[in-house]
């Protein structure tokens, strides 16, 4: 499937796959991110629910802290 993951192009395999299978895939380990498909925010508790499918647009964020 072709989606659009942080405004770039991507082929993934399937036609479909949940964000806990995206952020395997593409090697996401951070543990503060801020997913948004199709403009969607996407919580935690809904990564191994929440489905990508062909033409979606993905947004994958790290949350930074400093001081």
């Amino acid at each position: 499937m072709q989606i659009t993951l942080n405004n770039r192009i991507e082929e993934l395999e399937g036609d479909r796959m949940t964000v806990s299978e995206l952020l395997k895939v593409k090697n996401f380990t951070f543990k503060m991110l801020i997913i948004k498909i199709n403009g969607k925010l996407i919580e935690k508790h809904q990564y191994d629910s929440a489905r990508i499918t062909e033409g979606d647009d993905v947004q994958v964020l790290h949350l930074i802290s400093g001081g």
